[in-house]
């Protein structure tokens, strides 16, 4: 066996080996296999990285050459257009743009070329949802994981074997890295004894 492929096993997540679905990485470790779920596991990541440094600076932004015009319904347009100043942290610019409708002008630079037509409306429903809150903490977090969703690796995006690698390490060094934004698990293990068990081995 190759030295580097014991060292990447050596690791809690392992080495990976495969990736199947276009959504789920499979890896070996000393114990066993383990599943990752790569949109769950890169979300919760991003999420991490968006929380520590949002709070101290505005994300980097990166203007649109052709401004996105979004259509949303009037509590929603009205909820987003309220906060249209505080979400330039985040690296948005957003207006008015006639009645139900705003005009996105800059997005997050993570964000660029996503679906800011469902990116915006997540948004815009995220703040209508806690357009009751004070809490500016429950509004940031909130919009924080919508941003992190949108800027993670998706379910169906085909992942190099080195891609994999890294991803299993940075989820090893990411605080509640173990279930995603939404309380899903980010990966499960079967351990040797267990696939034993399940194959009438023991």
């Amino acid at each position: 066996e190759h030295p580097t492929e014991q060292i990447e096993q050596s690791y809690p997540l392992g080495a990976s080996r495969a990736q199947i679905l276009k959504t789920y990485i499979i890896s070996e470790n000393e114990n066993g296999v383990i599943l990752v779920d790569q949109h769950a596991a890169h979300e919760r990541i991003v999420y991490e990285k968006l929380k520590a440094s949002i709070s101290n600076n505005p994300l980097p932004a990166q203007n649109l050459l052709i401004p996105e015009i979004v259509h949303l319904d009037s509590s929603e347009c009205d909820a987003i257009l309220e906060q249209a100043e505080w979400l330039q942290q985040f690296g948005f610019e957003i207006e008015a743009f006639g009645t139900g409708t705003i005009m996105v002008r800059q997005v997050p630079a993570m964000l660029v070329e996503r679906n800011y037509q469902q990116l915006i409306k997540d948004l815009a429903s995220d703040l209508k949802e806690n357009s009751h809150s004070n809490a500016v903490e429950t509004k940031l977090w909130t919009l924080a994981a919508t941003i992190a969703c949108h800027g993670s690796v998706r379910a169906g995006r085909v992942l190099r074997q080195e891609e994999m690698n890294a991803l299993l390490r940075e989820m090893e060094t990411t605080p509640n890295s173990n279930t995603c934004n939404h309380g899903r698990p980010t990966w499960v293990a079967l351990s040797q004894v267990e696939l034993e068990k399940m194959f009438a081995r023991r």
